[in-house]
């Protein structure tokens, strides 16, 4: 009889034990705090952040990565007839035939932007919806920050 309570008693233990280790389990990442915005080193050139809300990017790259990418940027302007334009070397095409630039809002930030093309008129792309007028768009680079934002180099 007593072999009997001995082993209800450990069978017990045990699954309670099981039972309170999936509840923490389950309830810790709940939480949690964020984490915090990595940093870009020596080590990893490129950090990725999501943009809260959408399926977009921010990539924050060292000066040094900055420099190796050879990135260069633009502006996007009001053309003719007030029409909005960007440097047509601005404009990425993705596999979908989707239009996109990178905007630059902070020192080494980039975020990819979609953009709907009116026409192109010579070094020129005409939109008919982008960044705001002043935006600074990446017009040399883009290729290599939609790379790492897909990691389509590996």
């Amino acid at each position: 009889m007593k072999k009997i309570a001995s082993r209800r008693r450990h069978i017990t233990t045990v699954l309670i034990s099981l039972v309170v280790g999936a509840f923490l389990t389950l309830s810790l990442p709940a939480c949690s705090q964020p984490h915090a915005e990595a940093v870009p080193t020596a080590d990893n050139p490129a950090t990725l952040d999501e943009v809260p809300g959408t399926d977009l990017h921010r990539i924050t790259l060292t000066e040094r990565a900055v420099e190796r990418l050879g990135l260069k940027t633009g502006v996007a302007a009001s053309g003719p007839q007030g029409k909005l334009t960007v440097p047509y070397g601005a404009i990425l095409y993705d596999s979908q035939g989707r239009t996109w630039v990178y905007t630059n809002p902070e020192l080494r930030v980039y975020v990819r932007q979609a953009v709907s093309i009116e026409r192109i008129a010579g070094e020129a792309a005409l939109l008919r919806d982008g960044p705001p007028v002043g935006t600074a768009v990446v017009t040399q680079g883009a290729e290599e920050l939609f790379g790492e934002e897909f990691d389509t180099a590996h």
